[in-house]
Parts: structure tokens; C-alpha cells; sequence
């Protein structure tokens, strides 16, 4: 959060990425996929980044005949609070209920504090989640994060998170009221919650069709102009 130093106004500057390894083989397939996640609103970002072999990203290098996928995170969203002055505390990863496309509820959970592993990464390798369903049904589990922010704050928040959608970060679930439960989940005193799609929703897609995928969250900091646009890929 505190290295990224991407500005959603000049479009300049670092975006935390997570990057996922694929066979080969599975390109294709797995492209398809990520198009169709990411033009569903299932990402952070439709911006990402393909790594083929030997190509090297952050103190990573891509294997023999992998593929890598480096994608925005959704903890940039919290970088970006940051900077515009915002104290956010991330609280949990956990997955989401969507009954008849409306977010119902937080299910499953797993805090910040509880692992040193991102909790997404926990919940995805689970096989929890229902991404899938969702996007056939409207009904289903999809992977997102709980951030609390003092409420005194909200019109900074609004603002900020105003300019990333204008900037294509539009990774935003649901803003609540100050002092009121969100999803179901009670908030500290004097707080409100955000709650971030997760950015492994795409991977999770990709895991639920039997693809083998290999995930690292945050795994390190990329500049924006690095990333193109998922439409100008496929």
C-alpha cells in the first residue's frame, strides 16, 4: 500500500499486481476466461499484463513453457486511499453471497491478522467459491475484501474512488453508511466499510473449469503503462 504510487489522474505511476502462472497449453482457454471475467466486472482492473517464457516480472521469471497473467490487485485501491490521506484498514478477505446478481452477504472469511498468506489466495485454493454460477445465474460465491476507513473521511473517499473508476479501477462492491453493518458484517465505531472485488476472481473462474493455476497476491509493483487493456489482447 505505501509503495504504490499510481495517480488515477495523469494515469501515471506503480499498481500492485498479482501474478498467475498457466501452462502453455492452456493459453487460450485461460484468455478466454479472463476476457470473459473482466468484461463482467469481476476484476479490479481490465488492464493486465502476459508474461511468456523468460520474461521477468518484479524477482519473478516465467518457466518453461508457462505463461503468466499479472493483474491489478485489489489492495491498490487501498494504496490509492492511502495516498489521497485515507487510513484503511484492510480487515478480511472473504466470499461474497450474490443471490439474483445483489451482493447478500459476507460467508466465509479469513482476517489479515490470521494468515501471512493473502486470504484470497487461502479461500480460491479452497475451492470455495461459485464465480461461475454467478455469471450463468446471478447466484453464487465470488471472492472480495472488508476495508474499514473513518468516516470523517467519506467525502475524500467518494472522491478518490470516484477518480479511479474515471481512471477504468472499478473494482468497487459496495461503499456502506458510517456506524452500519455492510454485507451483514458490523463495523468499528465511528468507521464505514469497502468492500473491493477481489482481483483472483478470474483466477477462480479459471480453477472451477479444472485449469491448473498457480497464484501469487501481491506479488510485486508494475508501472501502469506496462498493462494493456484485456479487449486489446484478445
Amino acid at each position: 500500500m505505501f509503495r504504490t504510487t499510481f495517480n488515477p489522474r495523469t494515469m501515471e505511476g506503480d499498481v500492485i499486481v498479482n501474478l498467475s502462472l498457466i501452462d502453455k497449453q492452456d493459453y487460450d482457454d485461460v484468455l478466454k476466461i479472463f476476457s470473459m471475467a473482466i468484461n463482467s466486472g469481476l476484476s479490479v482492473s481490465p488492464l493486465l499484463k502476459i508474461l511468456h517464457e523468460g520474461d521477468s516480472i518484479g524477482e519473478r521469471k516465467i518457466g518453461k513453457d508457462e505463461v503468466g497473467f499479472a493483474t491489478v490487485c485489489s489492495i491498490t485501491i487501498d494504496g490509492l486511499l492511502l495516498k489521497a490521506g485515507v487510513m484503511v484498514k484492510p480487515r478480511f478477505g472473504g466470499l461474497v453471497e450474490i443471490r439474483d446478481g445483489e451482493p447478500v452477504r459476507f460467508t466465509n472469511v479469513l482476517t489479515y491478522q490470521s494468515t501471512t498468506i493473502d486470504p484470497l489466495e487461502v479461500l480460491m485454493s479452497q475451492e470455495l467459491t461459485s464465480v461461475m454460477s454467478m455469471l450463468k445465474t446471478g447466484s453464487g460465491k465470488i471472492l472480495a475484501n472488508l476495508r474499514e476507513a473513518p468516516m470523517v473521511a467519506r467525502d475524500i473517499i467518494d472522491s478518490t474512488l470516484s477518480d479511479m473508476v474515471d481512471a477504468g479501477i472499478n473494482g468497487i462492491l459496495e461503499v456502506g453508511e458510517p456506524n452500519t453493518r455492510i454485507l451483514d458484517v458490523p463495523v468499528e465505531r465511528d468507521h464505514l466499510g469497502i468492500v473491493v472485488i477481489g482481483g483472483t476472481n478470474p483466477m477462480a473462474i479459471v480453477q472451477e473449469h479444472g485449469i491448473p493455476i498457480r497464484t501469487n497476491a501481491m506479488s510485486t509493483l508494475i508501472d501502469i503503462n506496462e498493462l494493456s487493456h484485456i479487449n486489446d489482447i484478445v
